[in-house]
Formats: C-alpha cells, structure tokens, sequence
C-alpha cells in the first residue's frame, strides 16, 4: 500500500525531497561538486526531520 501524505504541508515536504534525490542522481557523476552534493544531503536530512515531526503532529491529532 502506497503512502499518503495527510496533509498539504507532508504532500510539500515529499515533493522536496524527491526533487533533491533528482538533483542528487542528476549531479552524482559530475566531477568536482561533492560540496555541493553534501549541501543538498543535508538539506534532505533537514527536511526529512521536518517531515518526520509533522506526520508525529498528525498522528497525534
């Protein structure tokens, strides 16, 4: 059974991170850019955090 999002902000969250697991596979074999790699991780990871705390907020309601 596919996830889904419940609610605007998870649905936002999601496209996020997709779209810098696209970039991430996009820049993965240019040469030279692994600090740009690593910034876009960390911004993943950040928002993943976020993610995670608003699917806690919205179990809890």
């Amino acid at each position: 059974m596919p996830y889904e999002p419940g609610s605007p902000q998870c649905r936002s969250l999601i496209a996020a991170k997709e779209n810098l697991l696209s970039a991430m596979n996009s820049l993965n074999k240019i040469e030279n850019i692994d600090h740009i790699l690593v910034s876009l991780k960390t911004m993943y990871k950040e928002l993943d955090q976020l993610h995670e705390g608003r699917k806690v907020l919205e179990n809890e309601t």
